[in-house]
């Protein structure tokens, strides 16, 4: 039996079979939220050392897989296949042949050799969703690319406007962009099943890394291409919005949200500031903007005078959005942090402690929540269901 058919009913995506022979954070990152709303995720890996980030530590936990693959990869089952085996290649059709979708986010060409496009699969199974993540979607530069997130965050501008004013580039600390990539792919991949139980049809969806990149850059891009403003690197400041941005107090860092107007007057008043807020350079955000430097250097200089504690109190005692600037320790001491916070029994692991999904109580329940697979430990149950499930892939083979 699929461990799928053991969960709740209710779930969104119950019943729903996807093949995911993706690796490293934006497929897997796409498919652990389908696996999250109740979908049985099928984990195709390589033999050899599976899913490359089970290596990429360390941390490692136990001696076994790193914390980067356990972080994305919860819900699923995995099966070991080395498609190019005859034998390995023929399971991974018969999954296929079954799944309701397939997600991969191989080099273009890859699937297509083993004849596993949608081309190739889709003959056999038409309701088939197939949702690739390549490097570009839409050129052919993702021939010869690979879609790593750093590469996309020097090739589509982040970091020429991320770091310290006149300082090198920066990449941000994260690879944000290979998330933006995986959450646009469960969006897309959501319609076309929708769109699929509607028509009767499935379809091929293709998200690529880099338009996905593109399309994050949201206020940066139209800065570009309706002002002409080229962005540069300015620290912690924010391109159209005075004041928004770090501060520095006496003990450590803090963060002023002055979004509009009132709030940038209310900020004034909180900390013995009013008579800025009336002056004509500032009345406004355009003149903030304009007149930036000045106006930060009064604030800092003021900020400097006292503790972050004392700031915020000060700050959020007159509505004034601030935060202090945490570390990831401190960050999850907090009590809102450990609320996102997950334990999740492992046999052979202990327990995990995961970052939980976010969506709240419209997946899997935290008791349901199953702990990232070993390496082809589902080989033999996921071969039991395509025997128990009969031939509905071979009609589709060539």
């Amino acid at each position: 039996m699929s461990r799928q058919q053991n969960r709740g009913e209710a779930l969104p995506l119950s019943g729903v079979v996807v093949a995911d022979f993706s690796r490293i954070l934006a497929g897997p990152l796409c498919t652990m939220i389908l696996a999250d709303l109740g979908a049985d995720v099928i984990k195709i890996e390589r033999p050899a050392g599976g899913d490359d980030t089970r290596s990429w530590g360390p941390p490692f936990v136990d001696g076994g897989d790193a914390a980067y693959f356990l972080a994305l990869n919860r819900n699923k089952r995995s099966i070991a296949l080395d498609l190019k085996d005859p034998e390995d290649l023929h399971v991974a059709r018969e999954i296929i042949g079954r799944a309701d979708l397939v997600v991969e986010n191989f080099r273009p060409g890859v699937m297509t050799s083993f004849g596993l496009d949608y081309d190739s699969v889709s003959t056999g199974n038409p309701r088939l969703v197939y949702c690739s993540i390549p490097a570009f979607a839409g050129s052919s530069d993702g021939s010869v690319l690979p879609g790593y997130d750093l590469l996309m965050q020097a090739q589509t501008g982040y970091m020429s406007f991320t770091g310290e004013s006149g300082g090198e580039p920066v990449k941000m600390g994260v690879a944000i962009l290979d998330v933006v990539a995986g959450l646009y792919a469960a969006i897309a991949v959501l319609a076309a099943l929708r769109e699929r139980d509607n028509s009767g049809h499935g379809r091929p969806v293709r998200v690529g890394l880099y338009e996905a990149s593109i399309a994050a850059l949201v206020n940066q891009a139209a800065n570009y291409l309706l002002g002409g403003s080229v962005p540069v690197a300015a620290g912690n400041a924010h391109p159209n919005i005075v004041p928004y941005q770090a501060f520095s107090a006496a003990d450590g860092q803090f963060v002023l949200a002055g979004g509009n107007d009132k709030l940038f007057r209310a900020a004034c008043a909180a900390v013995g500031l009013l008579d800025i807020a009336d002056a004509p350079d500032y009345a406004t955000n355009a003149m903030r903007v304009a007149n930036r430097e000045p106006l930060i250097a009064k604030l800092q200089e003021v900020f400097s005078t006292s503790t972050v504690e004392h700031w915020m109190k000060v700050l959020r005692e007159a509505g004034v959005p601030a935060a202090p600037v945490l570390s990831i320790d401190q960050v999850f001491a907090s009590p809102e942090a450990n609320t996102m916070v997950s334990s999740v029994p492992d046999p052979l692991r202990g327990m995990l402690r995961l970052v939980r999904s976010p969506l709240g109580n419209i997946g899997l329940s935290e008791d349901e929540t199953r702990p990232p697979p070993l390496l082809g430990e589902h080989d033999q149950e996921i071969k039991a269901w395509i025997k128990e499930t009969g031939t509905a892939a071979e009609e589709g083979e060539t």
